[in-house]
C-alpha cells in the first residue's frame, strides 16, 4: 500500500519527533538509574507570573533607603539635571524637557520631587516649580493630580520611569474631565487650537531653557550673599569688646 506524497510529508516529521522523544526518555531513564536517589530531580520551568514575582521581589528586597539611593543614582546617570535640597536623598529638583510632538516641546521645567519614607511602595510626590499651563496641574502651587501616578504606581517603577513615562504621558494626553486648572480644561474642550497656543505662550514666557539657568545662578548668588552676611555679622560680634 502506497501512501500519498502529501500524507507521507505529514507523517514523517511526526515519526521522527516521536522517535527522538523515545530516545530522550530512554537516555533520561538510564541516567536516573545510574545516579543515587535524591541527587537528581526535574523541576518545571517557572511561569511568567513566577518570573514577574521574582523580579519584583529582587527590586524591592533592599531597604527603602538603599532603594532611594539606587534610583536617584540611576536618574543622575540618565543625563537628567538633579539639584539636591539640603543634601537630602528624599527631596530634590529635576530638569524636565517637554516631549516632542506636543505644544510643550522646547520648554524646560524644574520639577520638585519628594520621596516618602515608604518609597518605593508609595509613589513619589511631584510638583512643577516652573509655571505650566495644563488641565491636570495646579497653576498656583504646581501640584500634579495624584491619580495620574497613584493609579498605576508599582514598586517595580523607579524615578527614571517618572520622567520618561509618567510626565511625558501627562503632557501628551491631558485629562480635562478631572482638572486642577479649570480654565485650562475648559479652554481645551472648547477650542483645542486656542489651548495649544496658550500652552506655547506659557512655554515662551516661563519655561525657556535659559530662564532655568538664570534662576539657578540667581539662587546661588543669593546663597553666597547670605553666607557673607552671616560671616560679617560673626566678625562684628567677635570684634566688640567685652563689657
Amino acid at each position: 500500500m502506497k501512501f500519498p506524497p502529501y500524507l507521507f510529508s505529514r507523517i514523517l516529521p511526526v515519526a521522527v519527533r516521536n522517535l527522538s522523544l523515545q530516545t530522550a526518555y530512554l537516555s533520561l531513564h538510564q541516567t536516573r538509574n545510574a545516579i543515587p536517589p535524591n541527587r537528581f530531580s526535574l523541576s518545571p520551568c517557572p511561569s511568567k507570573t513566577e518570573k514577574k514575582k521574582g523580579k519584583e521581589s529582587y527590586l524591592t528586597m533592599s531597604s527603602p533607603s538603599k532603594r532611594r539611593e539606587m534610583d536617584l543614582m540611576k536618574l543622575m546617570m540618565s543625563d537628567y539635571k538633579v539639584e539636591m535640597i539640603n543634601d537630602s536623598m528624599q527631596e530634590f529638583y529635576v530638569h524636565f524637557s517637554g516631549p516632542n510632538e506636543s505644544p510643550y516641546h522646547g520648554g524646560v521645567w524644574r520639577i520638585r520631587v519628594e520621596l516618602p519614607d515608604a518609597y518605593p511602595y508609595k509613589s513619589p510626590s511631584i510638583g512643577f516649580v516652573t509655571k505650566i499651563y495644563h488641565p491636570n496641574v495646579d497653576e498656583m502651587s504646581g501640584s500634579v493630580c495624584l491619580d495620574v501616578i497613584n493609579q498605576t504606581w508599582s514598586p517595580m517603577f523607579d524615578l527614571v520611569n517618572v520622567f520618561e513615562v509618567f510626565l511625558p504621558q501627562l503632557l501628551l494626553y491631558p485629562n480635562p474631565s478631572d482638572p486642577l486648572n479649570g480654565e485650562a480644561a475648559a479652554l481645551m474642550m472648547r477650542d483645542r487650537g486656542a489651548y495649544e497656543q496658550r500652552v506655547k505662550e506659557y512655554c515662551e514666557k516661563y519655561a525657556k531653557p535659559e530662564d532655568i539657568g538664570a534662576a539657578l545662578e540667581e539662587k546661588s548668588s543669593d546663597e553666597e550673599l547670605s553666607e557673607e552676611d552671616y560671616d560679617s555679622s560673626d566678625d562684628a560680634v567677635a570684634g566688640q569688646p567685652d563689657p
